[in-house]
């Protein structure tokens, strides 16, 4: 009998455990990587030549990176690795990728994404000059390149990743101006039950933000954004926020991290033409999987925060429970008591997530707020006014009518960094509810490619 060809994209957390219990049960996976070393983003490499050490570079965290990293180059002999590669495009057994120039056709018998997440964004006035980046971004700079995105820094948004990536530049020397939580303190308490469903992360939260108010970091919660100030030609000079008490606040800085929370990234799933169903809680569309990640197409499992937004430990236990449900598929019957396990360990994750919803919300009602000039999509330099007229006198209220009429998601983030916001905008001026204005398609390549990539060279079939 011919081994299966089975595919993991990502080498994450999830990626890392797929291929793993693959490995295990005798089968030699293809894992696409587009980073340039295996981690993800929660346990990103450092770059070659950099010294730091794990307690430094991930802090309560470094045992977990390097358990997966060593046990990623435990598995490097047994597994085909790609970095550097960009999966671009699923079509019906065939993965499609590209490395520099180069791109390919892989098929498969399996496919199992893992491809993470990236930032949840609101806009607000002033988000488009230099100087502002995600929270995702930030974090970025100070794992792979030890430099902080400012000298002083305003961070703003909800969600843990707010103190986290605050707490590492407290720890990392940078000057951290503020904490800014468009969140109420009070739904915390009422997430409680939830959230103790993982004490001990529950608990390193806490400590998170005791150590950002101990280091003399203003941290403010239920705040409404007003305005990021600057210049188009010296970026970014301050922030502007209305507080819980309704006094107006203004914080200088020349840098400022924006996040929400967390978005999974679906663009393959929608391309293999996985089922999508609303989350009513998180107010986003999200693919259907079953409890071991099987997705609606026959041969397409989703793991990860690319499915449900878990967090790394999560992540690990639905990317093994997802490479078993490939392999009990492809008869190789792994074991059901591990995949019992697996299961239970996922509903524990789930409820964790579900409550931290509940305390940090996305902040919907902001997007209605926002003022005509205020620019949602970055990268076509649309509007909120821009997005309402094309709602109110060319009728499109749903998004990819929108985006047709008025380009909202066409540029290079493909509707990553906009779309939430965009559909409540429109959703507000149709005065619909968000679910019925739909969801931004995706469309392949997910990202962009080099002009001078290759025509594809077919892989032989066995």
């Amino acid at each position: 009998m011919a081994e299966p060809r089975v595919i993991v994209v990502g080498a994450g957390p999830a990626g890392v455990r797929a291929a793993e219990a693959l490995v295990r049960s005798g089968v030699t996976p293809i894992v696409i990587d587009e980073g340039r070393r295996d981690g993800g983003q929660i346990y990103r490499r450092q770059p070659e030549g950099f010294t730091r050490p794990y307690a430094k570079l991930y802090g309560t965290e470094a045992p977990k990176a390097q358990s997966l990293h060593q046990a990623f180059e435990q598995l490097r002999a047994r597994i085909d690795y790609r970095p550097d590669t960009l999966a671009w495009h699923v079509r019906p057994r065939e993965l499609h990728v590209v490395s520099g120039t180069r791109t390919e056709v892989l098929p498969f018998d399996a496919l199992i994404v893992c491809s993470g997440a990236t930032d949840r964004l609101m806009p607000v006035p002033g988000w488009e000059l230099a100087g502002c980046y995600s929270m995702g971004a930030a974090q970025i700079a100070l794992k792979s390149q030890a430099c902080s995105i400012g000298r002083r820094v305003v961070f703003m948004g909800t969600g843990p990743l707010l103190y986290l990536v605050a707490s590492q530049y407290v720890k990392a020397g940078a000057q951290v101006q503020a904490v800014l939580d468009t969140s109420p303190a009070g739904l915390r308490v009422k997430a409680l039950a939830r959230l103790a469903a993982r004490p001990g992360v529950l608990w390193h939260g806490l400590k998170l933000v005791a150590g950002l108010r101990s280091a003399g970091v203003p941290v403010l919660t239920g705040i409404t954004p007003l305005a990021i100030a600057g210049t188009p030609e010296g970026g970014v000079t301050g922030i502007r926020v209305r507080d819980a008490g309704g006094r107006e606040r203004a914080f200088d800085c020349d840098a400022v991290g924006l996040g929400y929370h967390l978005r999974a990234e679906t663009q393959l799933a929608d391309l293999a033409r996985c089922e999508f169903r609303f989350d009513a809680e998180s107010r986003q569309w999200l693919p259907a999987i079953d409890e071991d990640g099987r997705s609606s197409v026959r041969g397409v499992y989703l793991a990860g925060d690319g499915a449900r937004i878990l967090g790394a430990d999560g992540a690990e236990a639905a990317g093994k429970l997802a490479a078993l449900a490939a392999l009990t598929d492809l008869a190789r019957f792994p074991s059901d008591e591990e995949m019992v396990e697996l299961r239970k360990t996922l509903q524990v994750m789930d409820r964790f997530r579900r409550g931290l919803i509940q305390a940090f919300p996305w902040p919907h009602e902001m997007a209605a707020q926002l003022p005509d000039h205020a620019v949602v999509c970055r990268c076509e330099s649309i509007s909120a006014g821009d997005l309402r007229r094309t709602v109110r006198e060319l009728g499109a209220c749903e998004m990819n009518r929108a985006k047709a009429l008025c380009r909202v998601g066409m540029g290079r983030c493909q509707g990553r960094y906009c779309g939430h916001s965009a559909a409540e905008v429109v959703a507000h001026a149709a005065q619909l509810p968000i679910e019925q204005v739909g969801r931004l398609r995706g469309q392949g390549p997910v990202k962009p490619l080099a002009m001078a990539a290759l025509q594809p060279v077919q892989e032989a079939t066995p």
